[in-house]
């Protein structure tokens, strides 16, 4: 069995094909999230010469050592993320967007 089931995550408002195209598009956020703070991170480590900062510590545990995915669906579950349909779009896909 799953969990989150898909009824919790979609509140029985989507189906699963419109699910796993939210939480991809989330997951893909969270990854830039990820980019971002590395980046940011070794431009913090570049500067310092016999500092003891480890890179690891300066990325968010969350997105460094889970999966983009399961960070995805947990911000889905627990409401980080909104699902909602977007009615400008011509193919009427759910749009994931960060609370």
């Amino acid at each position: 069995m799953l969990y989150p089931t898909i009824h919790q995550l979609t509140g029985g408002n989507f189906n699963r094909y419109e699910l796993v195209i939210a939480t991809a598009k989330c997951a893909r956020m969270v990854t830039d999230e990820y980019v971002r703070q590395r980046e940011a991170a070794e431009k913090a480590v570049a500067g310092i010469k016999d500092g003891d900062k480890n890179l690891c510590n300066m990325i968010d545990k969350e997105y460094r050592d889970e999966k983009a995915v399961k960070v995805a669906i947990n911000h889905i579950r627990t409401g980080d993320f909104t699902l909602y349909h977007c009615e400008d779009d011509e193919d009427d896909e759910p749009v994931a967007e960060q609370a």
